[in-house]
């Protein structure tokens, strides 16, 4: 059931989104080469618990055991921090994050460059970006769900990349993941119709490479089949009577 929220929830939810956009703010400035994903992590739920009321929303999520989902290259998401992950220059890390404050969810992503990367390996996270700035800006009232995975898929298909079929985004609020679920592939005018009051998250995961996708024996980290390198850009986002608004920023 996709559920509408009223200007105070949305006000939450905007709160526990400045938190998160400050969450990746701090942990985006600590990612360096040598540094576990591990570390990353304990710095992300310190930060979050600092605030009153605050908690991360993916620690015990469907059993989760971490903060952060902290994916490396060919990882596409829900990596699982650990201290035997190192990040190396030249490598890329998405970083995943939610933040529960008041009975409300609010989530957010970024991927972020590790030390020197490859101009083709930026070009990478920069279509990732605009794919999700083209997906964001259909998320207006009287548009489709479709509205938003076409923008996206336009996007990065124009690029040349591929966009990652099995995973979407998904409603948010009360509960973590709430419908609809948002494709970031589709048809323009198909799908639910967005309506004033809607939260979404909206993530495009985007692949170099095919986007066939694979699980890995921990049970959680997806990964490119092919092994390509995966970026991954997420905002919450409310439809309003005024367009779409980013819940997740400072």
């Amino acid at each position: 059931m996709i559920t509408i929220k009223s200007p105070r929830e949305i006000e939450t939810m905007a709160a526990a989104g400045r938190i998160v956009a400050e969450t990746l703010a701090l942990v985006g400035k600590h990612v360096r080469p040598d540094i576990t994903t591990e570390e990353l992590d304990h710095l992300a739920e310190s930060f979050i618990r600092s605030h009153p009321g605050a908690q991360p929303s993916f620690k015990g999520l469907y059993d989760f055991p971490a903060t952060l989902c902290t994916s490396i290259n060919q990882e596409i998401v829900h990596g699982i921090p650990s201290h035997k992950r190192v990040l190396h220059d030249g490598d890329i890390v998405s970083i995943d994050v939610g933040v529960w404050l008041e009975g409300l969810h609010a989530d957010s992503a970024a991927t972020f460059p590790v030390g020197d990367i490859k101009a083709e390996t930026a070009r990478l996270l920069a279509v990732t970006q605009q794919a999700l700035a083209a997906g964001v800006a259909q998320a207006r009232a009287g548009n489709h769900v479709g509205d938003i995975g076409h923008a996206v898929q336009q996007v990065a298909e124009g690029a040349g990349y591929s966009v990652v079929r099995e995973l979407v985004g998904h409603g948010i609020g009360a509960s973590f993941h709430e419908e609809p679920q948002v494709p970031n592939y589709g048809k323009p005018k198909r799908g639910p119709r967005l309506a004033p009051g809607m939260t979404i998250a909206i993530e495009p995961m985007i692949n170099i490479g095919g986007s066939a996708i694979r699980t890995l024996d921990d049970k959680w980290t997806v990964v490119t089949q092919d092994g390509s390198l995966s970026a991954h850009f997420e905002h919450t986002v409310a439809v309003t009577d005024n367009g779409p608004r980013i819940l997740t920023t400072t």
